[in-house]
């Protein structure tokens, strides 16, 4: 077991100017485990070691009614460029769909039970955190700038830019390396989490666990479990991953249906 709250690398290691950031690890060891410290640097940039993305995230959730089943449907092209998909394949295909869009400067959203739409300016990055001016400030006060914006608060962007749920919830609790899976059809290195803070009150217990699987090439997060008093409440797994895959011209064009209602 290794005690990981002292990682505080989240934020992305600088590029020099006119280059494009590179990862601090170009690779793990072909042979053995690492630790997860030298995991979580190496998954912080994850997102550095492909150039286009197809990711497709099922999630479960135990509610109430029983199982809850999400699909979210990830196409990335770097830099800037990507799309989410969100469906309930329970509501059936015909205008089940929840649209994120994003070109690197304007965000489309698009609801398609409400025909509701928005768009708006890319939010603005945290100012101040520029290099010049954080020289003494601590690892937690930096911010992760990504390459390629996705919906914050999302399983996408978890997956893809894994660095601050690796700081701000596995890093607060005991982690280890407990093996290796394949999932996707990837080799994978499994970390199990006991009790992190990642809620504030309802899931901060001691018999809260998180276990997760980060793919051994690129360290993008290929599944997620969540379980309290040993029962599972939260499981997403990509059941599909390609890196550098093929991307369409028209991959990332959407025009508004005629009876959308704008948001401003």
């Amino acid at each position: 077991m290794t005690d990981t709250r002292l990682w505080d690398r989240a934020a992305a290691v600088p590029a020099r100017a006119g280059e494009r950031r590179r990862p601090e690890l170009v690779a793990l060891p072909p042979k053995g485990l690492p630790e997860v410290g030298e995991l979580f640097t190496f998954m912080r940039d994850a997102e550095l070691r492909f150039e286009t993305l197809r990711l497709r995230i099922q999630e479960e959730t135990a509610t109430t009614r029983g199982t809850h089943l999400v699909e979210m449907d990830l196409l990335l092209r770097h830099p800037g460029e990507a799309r989410v998909t969100t469906t309930e394949p329970h509501r059936g295909t015909a205008g089940n769909y929840e649209l994120w869009l994003s070109d690197g400067e304007v965000v489309r959203t698009y609801s398609a039970p409400h025909k509701l739409g928005t768009i708006r300016p890319v939010r603005p990055a945290v100012r101040g955190l520029d290099p010049k001016n954080t020289r003494d400030f601590p690892g937690t006060s930096l911010v992760y700038v990504p390459l390629t914006s996705l919906p914050m608060e999302t399983l996408p962007e978890t997956f893809v830019h894994p660095a601050g749920y690796c700081q701000n919830v596995l890093a607060t609790g005991r982690c280890w390396i407990s093996g290796t899976e394949t999932v996707a059809g990837r080799p994978a290195i499994v970390v199990d989490c006991d009790h992190p803070r990642a809620t504030e009150v309802a899931a901060d217990r001691p018999d809260f666990h998180v276990q997760i699987a980060a793919d051994r090439a690129d360290g993008t997060i290929l599944r997620l479990i969540e379980t309290i008093g040993g029962e599972v409440t939260r499981r997403a797994v990509a059941v599909e991953y390609t890196p550098d895959a093929p991307v369409p011209p028209s991959a990332f064009a959407f025009e508004f249906p005629a009876d959308t209602t704008m948001l401003f």
